[in-house]
């Protein structure tokens, strides 16, 4: 199985697709921890949209789903990223592994705050064009964000809270059927 864990900037995806992972006894594979890797072997790297090690995170992220998926692993993929990105690195994986999506939803001002925290907290975060990208464009992102749109089993869930909506034993269940 393939969990894809999903939704704009800022909704909790990270945190929501380890969760997950932990619950099931699966790896979570996070398109930022990827990249945040990958800085470290890139001296002197400077984020910016459509930088190469941006594109080269994106390959990477998609092959090692690959390689899991191929080795009969499931796995929890994680990223913000929009449907013209995942589908195109999902399509190939449909006949070879049950997709499911998980949605996150949260409200576009906790989105930007919880952006704000961890850009000043989490000094991994320099790997990402985070600082970068203006509150306005960011809201902007966030309101016309393309939700993956593949035939398979989606949930949304609102992540405003830890609790989540609906909760995690419901997201789990969702994932065993």
């Amino acid at each position: 199985m393939v969990v894809v864990v999903s939704g704009p900037p800022g909704t909790g995806k990270t945190t929501l697709a380890h969760r997950i992972a932990a619950a099931i006894g699966c790896p979570a594979i996070c398109r930022d921890e990827i990249k945040e890797g990958m800085v470290h072997a890139s001296p002197g790297f400077v984020p910016g949209p459509g930088d190469p090690l941006t594109m080269r995170t994106l390959s990477t992220f998609f092959d090692v789903i690959g390689l899991l998926v191929g080795r009969g692993t499931t796995v929890v993929a994680e990223a913000a990223f929009q449907d013209r990105l995942w589908s195109p690195g999902l399509t190939p994986l449909l006949s070879r592994a049950d997709v499911r999506i998980v949605h996150c939803v949260t409200p576009a001002d906790l989105a930007l705050a919880r952006i704000h925290a961890r850009t000043a907290s989490d000094p991994n975060r320099g790997a990402h064009e985070d600082a970068q990208i203006g509150d306005d464009a960011r809201l902007r992102t966030h309101n016309a964000f393309q939700a993956v749109d593949l035939p398979v089993p989606t949930l949304t869930v609102n992540t405003s809270t830890s609790a989540y909506d609906p909760p995690l034993p419901e997201i789990l269940n969702f994932l065993s059927r």
